[in-house]
């Protein structure tokens, strides 16, 4: 084959122009590399943008007694403890001081009437904790980090996927992925990589994730053989919209429920009070009736917070719930009602929503009730990666964001991702500078770029039959009814056996026309992502043999406390997915202690 492809050379290469990539570039760039920034889509139209409600950090601007050790109880609480204590522990120390860098930097947060950044509460989170722009915050993160990171002087290649990452013996020296618009083939050569290409919803048919989310990066990671962490752990936001068809699963963002919002079923009961929903470990901390919960909203100094603001997997199974025994909305939902508090403040503080619901659904939010359900929105799961330096198991490669797992745990608090993609974007962008600095650039190997070109180019000589669409549309019913919010044995074993069916069927994959603006050519390359990712998640989900945050087994309805001592690690073996698991390091008694104080 002598397929031309286009070469350039940097220091450090960051794939993924969101949030963690923007934030590493800049780290690494301010450490005096060359560094190369590559995005999917362009630059500015990132996943981050969907991230609404606010950034959690302990500022302590409205309640004095939050501080870090809280977030990082709330944080491992919320994740159920399979979390990574080390990185839980830097997230929670540094998150206030990278929510005041975003401000000094020039973004604009709305203020106390002394001045001071505002914060509302959030889903699991003790105090009002989430930094927030109304509910567009992730759209004012990514302005400010990509003025920042454009000041920086960086090189951006926008429009390109990348799909194979390049190897020099053990470690990693570049990437080769194509031009979206023309369909020709880049490599770029880096001493070292940074992966910040966000999650992978796209494997379900309901999803907030946009077209960009199929699994790119946490799959050239595990072919480049990566550990993969908790794959499992796969969220589903509790409000996405329900009507009309076209948009449903599209992310209400929790800031309705922070500010007040309610869910009602079609009784008009609001129903997270039911004593059923509410979980031991969080009893006594929330409101247990309506008067209590309104006395809240009134004076948020009382901290007995309303049970919609308990944790998203605990909201997201009520709401399945109530609709399976037959008190869901007409369109086959739950009510989320904010009407009550007004007009003037619904559109001040939710634009977004407002506008959203009135455009795509012809639903006045000031005058009626939204119609709501669960959604896929985020991945707890991804690349295993060292607290401190972001680094994954290959050395070269380090991924911070969504991609990479090891904060979350099994559940992830609301708020928590915004500050998590500038906590450890930043540490990734040290950590690959401090490496690049100190390493030559590898040789890229010609038969590996071979290899990748070859079979991007097999869908068009391909005498098979398969389409790339219509195997994407199996895949998304098949995880949508096996893998969604309930699971079990006999659901997971007949979608994995769907997917192993799916992958022999992408062997024939066909796509007609040439590579000049063929989405179906782009189709053909990612669903071969998005089978891998999704073998792997329900290869996890069978084993992990318990309920726990996202994770809910009907023929497992309980927690295991086995499972709360161990991790599962999913890797490459040949050509098979080994899934295997790993203790966890025991939590220092210095932060144990901290749990032992709050009873």
């Amino acid at each position: 084959m002598t397929e031309n492809y286009d070469l350039f050379e940097h220091d450090v290469l960051v794939i993924g122009a969101g949030g963690a990539g923007l934030r590493a570039v800049i780290s690494a760039s301010q450490a005096g590399l060359n560094v190369g920034l590559v995005c999917k889509s362009l630059l500015g139209k990132a996943h981050t943008v969907m991230a609404e409600g606010g950034v959690a950090g302990a500022l302590g601007n409205l309640d004095k007694k939050d501080c870090w050790e809280v977030h990082f109880k709330d944080t491992m609480k919320g994740g159920q403890f399979i979390n990574n204590w080390r990185i839980v522990e830097i997230f929670a120390k540094e998150a206030p001081e990278r929510v005041l860098e975003l401000e000094q930097w020039g973004a604009v947060f709305d203020r106390t009437p002394d001045g001071l950044i505002l914060q509302r509460p959030f889903g699991g989170h003790t105090y009002r904790r989430l930094s927030h722009v109304g509910d567009r915050t992730g759209l004012e993160i990514i302005r400010t980090l990509q003025d920042k990171a454009v000041s920086c002087g960086i090189k951006t290649y926008m429009e390109v996927t990348f799909t194979r990452l390049l190897k020099d013996g053990d470690r990693v020296v570049g990437a080769i992925g194509y031009y979206r618009p023309s369909g020709k083939f880049i490599a770029i050569k880096a001493k070292a990589v940074v992966l910040a290409t966000g999650g992978w919803g796209r494997m379900f048919k309901v999803t907030s994730n946009s077209w960009e989310s199929t699994g790119d990066g946490v799959m050239m990671a595990y072919e480049a053989g990566a550990e993969l962490l908790d794959m499992e752990m796969v969220q589903f936001h509790p409000t996405g919209m329900v009507w009309p068809p076209g948009v449903r699963g599209l992310l209400v963002t929790e800031g309705v429920r922070g500010d007040g919002g309610i869910l009602r079923n079609s009784k008009g009961e609001r129903f997270m009070f039911k004593p059923e929903y509410m979980p031991e470990m969080y009893r006594g901390q929330y409101a247990e009736t309506e008067e209590e919960a309104h006395r809240w909203l009134e004076d948020k100094d009382n901290n007995r917070r309303p049970p919609e603001l308990l944790p998203r997997d605990v909201v997201a199974r009520s709401i399945y719930k109530e609709v399976l025994a037959g008190r869901g909305s007409e369109h086959g939902g739950v009510y989320l009602d904010i009407t009550h508090r007004g007009a003037d403040f619904i559109r001040r503080k939710l634009p977004s929503m407002y506008d959203q619901f009135y455009a795509l659904g012809g639903v006045d939010i000031t005058k009626q009730p939204m119609e709501v359900y669960p959604t896929i929105h985020y991945t707890m799961g991804g690349i295993r990666t060292e607290p401190e330096s972001c680094a994954t198991t290959v050395p070269g490669l380090y991924a911070a964001g969504e991609v990479a797992a090891g904060l979350h745990g099994a559940n992830r608090l609301g708020g928590n991702s915004l500050s998590d993609i500038l906590v450890f974007g930043r540490r990734a962008g040290d950590g690959a500078a401090e490496f690049a600095k100190a390493a030559s650039h590898g040789s890229l190997d010609e038969r590996q770029i071979e290899e990748e070109m070859s079979l991007m180019l097999a869908p068009f000589t391909c005498e098979g039959k398969e389409n790339p669409y219509r195997l994407t549309q199996e895949l998304q019913e098949a995880m949508q009814e096996g893998a969604m919010i309930a699971r079990n044995e006999e659901g997971l074993s007949k979608c994995l056996q769907t997917i192993l069916s799916l992958q022999e069927r992408a062997k024939n994959l066909h796509v007609d026309g040439a590579r000049e603006y063929n989405p179906g050519w782009h189709t053909a390359r990612d669903i071969r992502y998005m089978l891998k990712t999704s073998e792997v998640i329900v290869r996890c989900a069978l084993e992990r043999k318990e309920s726990r945050g996202a994770q809910w087994r009907t023929d497992y309805p309980d927690r295991d406390p086995e499972w709360g001592k161990k991790n599962l690690i999913a890797g490459k073996e040949g050509d098979q997915v080994k899934v295997s698991t790993r203790p966890m390091s025991e939590m220092p008694p210095e932060l144990a202690k901290l749990f032992e104080e709050g009873k």
